[in-house]
């Protein structure tokens, strides 16, 4: 017998190279899935009832549930039962909504459940959105909720603010009821067609949180996130990182979507993914990353797997003509470009001495304001063409945007600016090069910003438009949390920033103008009787050439008093890595965590 000692030397040489990398190692555990990418603003917390920002929202989305949640594939969007048990019970006027809740759904665990499994009840969303109208938590959600006029919660939240008093949410009140253990119930006053979409469908803002919970952490509630949905809170170090693993007590779920026939890559996606159990990653880690150079280059140097939205600063490097860069291509990058129902605005606080006010001289002072500024400029340089003009306030992408409508809105006419100054007297008084007040006092403007590169060429632009006209601009910075609040106290002047939908109804933005709204979705503070009017005649009314006409009139009206200077709708981009799997942009759902996966073969070693 002869032996080829050449080649069993050879064999045992690739066998202890195989052992050392575990290939053969019985212990070996598959590589953990880890979705990595930035956010571009700091978060403010993870209580549903207190937030408003996009990004905190995003991280709610993921943690908590709604009763109803998004198609994540469909298009246009379309509402599914997410932990109810099909969709309401709707009465015929719109006025009653009933609701059953899936049996056998558990919370997160955590030590105010006593070590116990706790399921999720009707009784917890009937106090979840009794929180909204508690005075106490100060919710950004409580304006939208006051208008679906549910019966009772008025009259408990009035009785919550008299003197010494305390919200009771031990009082039933007939419009938001649990029937049963499973079984709830809204009532309201007046027809809400669209309430679904509105009060249902959003985890971020009406996901439900456990009273245990709430009564346990109190003022801290905002740092102890307990959901039922797919991920939990691992670690936070605030606006720095935030870490989410999953929830182990997450409910059996299977990726099931409904993609558009003609839409070739989401139906590859539903191909690869049909079936798979949901959350598919282990963990998501999200850097707070505010400047846009740190975040493109991490995301090049491979340490994010995704770049939620390509800074427009790096448009000409990654998308020359708008298509992908050869050499990003050949690293198997992909990008998906999208129009979303986004507006950029600059707001002026209308309670401001300086800027406010709806008297003949205070508008036309805002209206010379927009007529001065460089939105073309705006659009070409610090956005690098990655946007269009808005004419309105309702985005592209939305029920009730109009392509072909025009308005003054999107003008640039310095020299019409200035004959409208001269006209009500903003006139140079002293002789200094700048334009003062009819009263004589300094006209000064105080542009509130924040620290990032990419305020800083918007805040140019601004710079440069105003210096043009004769009026002098400053700009205070501070971190984007702390001009929201600022903002919601009614202490800025003139601030700029954006908005996305969080339902495909472009009507929500109408609450950019509502009274009632007043430092919070009209941050702006505009008061108009006929404004308002019209806006309750329209939230009551089902989608229809009626409805528009009416919406239509209130864009007029905001364009016409200018409380908002609205800037542009942004053409966004995001970028994803070869690793990454099955990601689209939903129009309005954040919740995209649960629905993606990692191919951790194709990730660098």
């Amino acid at each position: 017998m002869t032996m080829n000692f050449g080649f069993s030397r050879l064999c045992c040489l690739a066998l202890i190279v195989l052992l050392s990398q575990g290939a053969f190692c019985a212990d070996s555990k598959p590589r953990e899935k880890v979705l990595r990418y930035a956010f571009e603003i700091a978060e403010t917390g993870f209580d549903p009832a207190q937030i408003s920002d996009a990004y905190s929202r995003t991280a709610a989305e993921n943690m908590f549930d709604a009763l109803y949640h998004y198609d994540y594939l469909a298009r246009p969007a379309k509402v599914l039962p997410n932990v109810a048990q099909g969709m309401p019970v709707i009465g015929e006027d719109f006025k009653t909504f009933t609701i059953k809740v899936k049996p056998g759904i558990y919370f997160a665990d955590d030590p105010a459940f006593g070590g116990k499994k706790r399921e999720l009840t009707a009784r917890d969303f009937v106090f979840s959105y009794k929180r909204i109208f508690d005075p106490k938590t100060k919710s950004p959600s409580y304006s939208d909720m006051e208008e679906a006029k549910i019966i009772g919660m008025d009259a408990l939240r009035r009785e919550a603010e008299k003197p010494g008093a305390s919200f009771n949410y031990d009082t039933e009140v007939e419009g938001l009821r649990a029937l049963d253990r499973y079984t709830l119930q809204f009532k309201i006053g007046d027809p809400q067609p669209r309430f679904i979409y509105k009060y249902l469908a959003d985890s971020g803002s009406y996901g439900a949180v456990a009273r245990e919970v709430v009564e346990k952490y109190g003022d801290k509630i905002m740092e102890h996130p307990v959901g039922t949905g797919p991920f939990k809170l691992d670690q936070w170090t605030r606006s720095s990182k935030i870490t989410f693993v999953k929830n182990p007590n997450f409910r059996e779920e299977f990726y099931e979507a409904d993609p558009p026939a003609g839409d070739t890559l989401s139906q590859e996606i539903y191909r690869q993914m049909k079936g798979k159990r949901i959350p598919i990653v282990d963990k998501v880690e999200i850097s707070i990353v505010d400047e846009v150079q740190p975040r493109w280059l991490s995301f090049l140097g491979n340490e994010h797997d995704f770049l939620m939205y390509l800074p427009p600063q790096f448009a000409n490097q990654a998308i020359p003509n708008n298509k992908l860069a050869p050499n990003l291509v050949k690293r198997g990058i992909r990008i998906e470009r999208y129009s979303p129902p986004e507006l950029t605005y600059t707001y002026f606080n209308m309670e401001n001495p300086t800027i406010g006010g709806n008297s003949p001289d205070k508008v036309a002072l805002r209206r010379a304001i927009a007529l001065a500024y460089n939105t073309e400029e705006e659009i070409r340089l610090p956005r690098r063409n990655q946007a269009i003009a808005a004419q309105g306030v309702i985005p592209p992408n939305t029920w009730g945007y109009d392509p072909k409508f025009k308005s003054e809105m999107s003008d640039y006419n310095p020299a019409r600016a200035k004959a409208l100054l001269d006209m009500f007297g903003y006139v140079d008084k002293e002789g200094d090069g700048w334009r003062d007040m009819p009263d004589g006092k300094p006209l000064l403007l105080e542009y509130s910003t924040t620290p990032s590169a990419a305020d800083r060429e918007l805040n140019e632009v601004w710079r440069k438009s105003m210096t043009a006209v004769g009026i002098k601009v400053i700009f205070k910075t501070a971190k984007w949390p702390e001009n929201l609040k600022a903002a919601r106290a009614g202490k800025l002047m003139i601030w700029g920033l954006g908005n996305s939908a969080s339902s495909p109804d472009g009507g929500s933005f109408l609450d950019f103008g509502y009274g009632p709204q007043k430092f919070e979705g009209n941050l702006a503070a505009f008061q108009n009787d006929e404004y308002d009017r019209l806006y309750r005649q329209q939230v009551v009314m089902p989608d229809g050439p009626e409805r528009i006409a009416i919406m239509q009139q209130m864009v007029k009206i905001l364009v016409a008093y200018m409380p908002y200077k609205f800037n542009t709708h942004r053409i966004r981009t995001d970028v994803m890595q070869p690793w990454l799997i099955g990601y689209r942009r939903h129009p309005t759902s954040r919740a995209f965590w649960r629905y993606v996966d990692i191919d951790t073969s194709k990730q660098p070693k």
